[in-house]
């Protein structure tokens, strides 16, 4: 299975949209509640990249399969050098190593960005996606107890690290 990894494009917009709805219903990767609409999703890639944030996606013949992103940790100046990043796969295409390429390609912009730390927020409930982390030097430096409440029940949220430099 050959991927492509590329900027991301406004013709994106959909397949991107797609991917997260269906977190958004079907899983605790995201702790939203209701899906988004197009001019929602197309508003948050949008301001990514008037940020200078990258927005990446993977291909595969010619369909978009997964995305990654990262923006501010937080909001205060000190934070500057510290981001969080999203990466997200069709449903259809879990295990074929695109999740990989998506976030080493996030880690080397980040870098060339001159950025200090990357930061994970995983749903606990989520241990391949620590196990996964855990493999590109992603430790984890906290859990937050009870931090999400979604599907009738309390969710805990696990804080992992990435040092760039």
């Amino acid at each position: 299975m050959e991927i492509k990894i590329r900027d991301y494009q406004t013709e994106d917009i959909q397949a991107i949209l797609d991917i997260i709805n269906h977190n958004i219903l079907y899983s605790t990767a995201l702790y939203d509640y209701n899906i988004r609409s197009y001019e929602q999703q197309k508003n948050i890639l949008e301001e990514k990249i008037s940020k200078n944030f990258p927005v990446i996606v993977a291909e595969f013949n010619g369909i978009v399969v997964g995305f990654g992103m990262y923006s501010e940790f937080r909001f205060r100046e000190a934070y500057k050098f510290t981001v969080e990043h999203s990466v997200y796969v069709n449903e259809n295409f879990h295990g074929n190593g695109i999740g990989k390429l998506l976030l080493e390609e996030l880690i080397t912009l980040a870098r060339k960005q001159k950025l200090h730390t990357m930061i994970a927020v995983i749903d606990a409930e989520n241990q391949s996606s620590v196990e996964f982390h855990e493999k590109f030097g992603f430790k984890t430096v906290g859990i937050i107890k009870e931090s999400g409440y979604k599907f009738d029940r309390w969710l805990d949220s696990v804080f992992m690290q990435l040092i760039l430099e």
